[in-house]
């Protein structure tokens, strides 16, 4: 099963959230109104910015806002931002491999990792709020498993992660 990291999931949400705001918000606040730990939006905020998808503004009114609009940010560049590029095996787009010689498909993952890629590409931030916002129970993730953090904003809840496969066939 194909999955997402339990970060990129709330970078997304984070970002969706940033996108409803008008005015920058803070990661207490962000925090607050989507339930993730305050340390994981703040190592989400971070990654994001350093990856020119969210800006920090310093100072008593200071925050994070969006550096582009949702319909400017794709499924597929929060993905990279947050875990590196998009790969489904260790040899796709010429990477190493232990078992090149005996596999048998070398390179034959190539097609495939690129239609998932350019499926997620094309899906914008925009894209999945308008959906949601169709659907019926729209916002109402019930199964979504806010789990826990410690101090340094690691993930104590297991490892659970999002499907990309439930995330996509959503859109």
């Amino acid at each position: 099963m194909l999955k997402l990291s339990k970060l990129t999931d709330y970078a997304v949400v984070a970002l969706m959230r940033l996108g409803q705001q008008d005015d920058v918000m803070t990661s207490p606040s962000l925090s607050q109104v989507t339930g993730i730990p305050e340390p994981t939006v703040a190592k989400v905020l971070k990654i994001l910015a350093s990856h020119d998808l969210v800006v920090s503004l310093r100072g008593a009114r200071g925050g994070y806002r969006l550096a582009r609009p949702l319909n400017d940010i794709s499924v597929a560049r929060v993905i990279t931002a947050v875990d590196g590029p998009i790969s489904l095996t260790a040899c796709v787009d010429g990477g190493g491999c232990d078992a090149r010689v005996l596999c048998g498909v070398c390179g034959q993952w190539d097609a495939v990792n690129d239609a998932i890629r350019g499926a997620l590409s094309a899906i914008t931030l925009a894209d999945m709020q308008s959906h949601g916002r169709q659907q019926p129970g729209a916002g109402e993730c019930h199964d979504r498993d806010v789990g826990a953090a410690d101090a340094r904003g690691h993930d104590t809840n297991g490892g659970h992660e999002t499907s990309v496969a439930g995330s996509a066939a959503a859109v």
